[in-house]
């Protein structure tokens, strides 16, 4: 009994649960205050998107990264995912199938074959991350990350909601890449030393900040034009501020206990505001 909770607690970490809220949290953004929590099917998607959905991306990502993981302090933590040994990682290809199947059948007995599309292009843009080079190629590895976009697909397809309108999944694409840029100058120094050529080791890291200040200034912007609230910009607007001052004056590298820090308080945020943002549809259009 012990040596199968110490498997599946592996696997949990596998999945990366300190993303779980992110990803949640984009999963409710197309519902704007509808209530879809008495429906099965919000209980699937949501269920889905955060241990089954977290192993097809992470533990796809872990298996062709056993080499960077190795050198690398954030990893084997429940925040910034596992470190597995050479036997979980030979079985992990089986072990992500094997969870992926029930949810897929599920997907298509609720809303139809159109889920096998949903899934195909899910498995597309992991493919071209981790087995085409992206992850390696500046620019495109970052570009990969509008990938997540998909998680609003998803939860229309499945609960019968509209999409989600542009602007907001032009935000949220922003987003998955503003976190992206942030997690590889976290990883600079071990992508660089394996000779992986991410955008943030090509770049360096105050230019690297440079860009994280952009893309946020870029996000207030779209908050600022197109959504009903004025929360989102304000904030975007001060995380510009924060890291045009840190490009300036910071240091070079976070150390492990910062980047710790800031994803559990990142953490709390998300939960503290789902609700919040579910209820007064502040991502909907003004």
């Amino acid at each position: 009994m012990q040596a199968l909770l110490r498997s599946v607690l592996a696997l949990v970490k596998v999945s990366r649960p300190g993303f779980w809220p992110t990803t949640l949290w984009f999963f409710i953004l197309p519902f704007a205050g509808r209530h879809m929590f008495e429906t099965p099917a919000f209980w699937l998607g949501a269920t889905y998107v955060c241990f089954p959905l977290g192993l097809l991306l992470y533990g796809w990502n872990d298996i062709g990264d056993a080499q960077t993981d190795a050198a690398n302090p954030r990893k084997d933590s429940w925040i910034f995912g596992a470190r597995p040994g050479e036997t979980l990682r030979r079985r992990l290809p089986w072990i992500i199938a094997a969870v992926q199947l029930p949810f897929l059948a599920a997907f298509v007995a609720v809303a139809g074959v159109k889920m096998l599309g949903w899934f195909a292009a899910v498995l597309l843009t992991n493919a071209t991350y981790n087995n085409l080079g992206f992850k390696a190629r500046p620019v495109l590895d970052v570009l990969n990350q509008a990938g997540y976009v998909l998680v609003f697909v998803l939860a229309s397809w499945l609960c019968d909601v509209p999409q989600l309108n542009p602007a907001a999944v032009a935000f949220s694409a922003l987003f998955a890449m503003l976190s992206h840029v942030f997690g590889q100058l976290m990883d600079l120094d071990q992508d660089r030393d394996a000779g992986r050529r991410s955008t943030a080791v090509v770049l360096g890291p105050r230019p690297t900040k440079a860009l994280l200040v952009l893309i946020l200034a870029v996000e207030a912007g779209i908050a600022w034009r197109w959504f009903s609230g004025w929360y989102v910009a304000a904030f975007m607007g001060a995380g510009a501020v924060f890291f045009a001052v840190d490009a300036l004056a910071g240091p070079a590298r976070y150390p492990v206990s910062f980047t710790k820090v800031f994803f559990v308080g990142w953490n709390l945020v998300v939960l503290a505001t789902m609700h919040f943002v579910w209820r007064l549809g502040i991502f909907q259009l003004s």
